[in-house]
């Protein structure tokens, strides 16, 4: 599957920081230490309501991982998936009387278009469910001639106790557990399972459902084994980091890690499982469910620049649930003015301090709001009172498009 367009990343001197980031399994900040190459699986979406304001956060702040591991020296190997075939997907293309297919490749291209606009680099592996049939029909055939497999009428279940670790990656008690399976996706009710918490492989042909072969009959995938086998067709039996929304910690991230332990034995899966806030809309969670959805493209269409679409999620730690104001928009405009007119001035105060202050706030766990401080500061100076470095503007102009992904005119 095609990505999108990737930006210009200027090149800046030096080097910055190994990045720090917190981990959910562990509950506290890490460093990440990557080898020469960096691996990041980041959980894409289910092309429907593409993109909302809390897609384009959980996306910008990976895309911040991204810039600062490659800052540091690293080539950085990104995947992302779209799961291009699930319920909700089907449900939604009944709903509007439209080929699921059609309704997927549309909003595929609706969010290739806004990720090119809020300058997010690409993955280099932008896979399709569709498309990684034959990879994920061989992991689930794997993990059924390892045992970790057994059927419920025509379906296919992962069995967790075939983990030992499961439930190391969110770190929840059981009743928690169940409370979000059938929150999110699971049946732990369904009669005929081990264990309530089992999560699907492979769900057997419905009357009316798209449906592909297999060893165990015609059907398609669950949805945590799809990320699994993505995950290890591109980038191996353990990667650096696992991210998604916060909502994905569990079940998805829990479910897919196991499944990648017991199919190759390696332990950690990830070495790093880094979640994004939520971001609100209205007094509720911004979802597809409850329809309370601010559009990147909408924005983009009544003439925002996508520059300050950016700045309005920078501004907000990526582990943090904030709520979306139009208020947050309009300060992102300023900033970007204030920001704009300090670059364009011939002269400016020194920047080199401020690209090792802005490294160092983005390699402390991806602090873009105190480096988004540190360069008002500067523009706040060059525009009152100027400076001498006549290098100074095109340095903070580059500092801010290579680590920030913002771009100044």
């Amino acid at each position: 599957m095609q990505s999108w367009t990737a930006p210009v990343v200027p090149q800046l001197p030096g080097t910055g920081p190994e990045l720090s980031l917190w981990d959910t399994a562990s509950r506290r900040v890490l460093p990440t230490e990557p080898g020469p190459v960096a691996r990041i699986y980041v959980c894409g979406i289910t092309p429907y309501d593409a993109t909302h304001l809390g897609h384009a956060a959980t996306y910008v702040a990976f895309d911040l991982v991204n810039r600062a591991w490659q800052d540091s020296g690293h080539e950085v190997l990104y995947v992302q998936n779209v799961t291009d075939v699930d319920d909700p997907l089907l449900e939604r293309a009944i709903r509007d009387g439209v080929d699921w297919r059609g309704l997927a490749q549309d909003q595929i291209e609706l969010f290739r278009e806004d990720m090119a606009a809020l300058q997010v680099i690409p993955p280099a592996h932008y896979i399709g469910a569709v498309e990684a049939m034959p990879g994920i029909i061989e992991l689930i055939e794997l993990l059924r001639d390892k045992g970790a497999a057994y059927e419920v009428d025509a379906d296919l279940y992962f069995p967790v106790s075939a983990d030992p670790e499961f439930g190391r990656v969110a770190g929840l008690d059981q009743q928690t557990m169940m409370a979000l399976s059938a929150e999110r996706g699971g049946d732990p009710d369904r009669p005929g399972k081990k264990d309530p918490l089992d999560c699907l492989l492979w769900l057997g042909e419905r009357p009316g459902d798209p449906s592909w072969d297999s060893p165990f009959g015609p059907g398609r995938p669950g949805w945590h084994v799809e990320c699994t086998a993505i995950a290890l067709t591109y980038l191996g039996r353990q990667i650096d980091v696992q991210g998604g929304g916060s909502d994905l910690a569990f079940p998805h991230h829990e479910m897919s890690s196991s499944e990648a332990v017991v199919a190759t034995g390696a332990s950690p899966f990830a070495r790093h499982f880094v979640h994004a806030g939520m971001v609100g809309y209205q007094g509720e969670k911004m979802s597809k469910s409850r329809g309370n959805l601010v559009f990147v493209s909408a924005l983009r269409r009544a003439g925002v620049d996508p520059a300050a679409i950016r700045l309005t999620l920078l501004a907000h730690h990526y582990r943090s649930d904030w709520e979306y104001v139009p208020a947050h928009l309009e300060q992102a405009i300023d900033r970007l003015n204030r920001w704009q007119h300090g670059v364009a001035r011939p002269t400016g105060p020194s920047a080199d301090q401020l690209l090792e202050g802005v490294r160092a706030r983005l390699a402390d766990d991806l602090d873009a709001p105190g480096a988004l401080q540190l360069i008002d500061a500067w523009a706040d100076d060059a525009i009152a009172s100027g400076g001498d470095d006549a290098g100074a503007p095109g340095l903070v102009r580059d500092l801010v498009g290579a680590l920030l992904g913002v771009k100044l005119s």
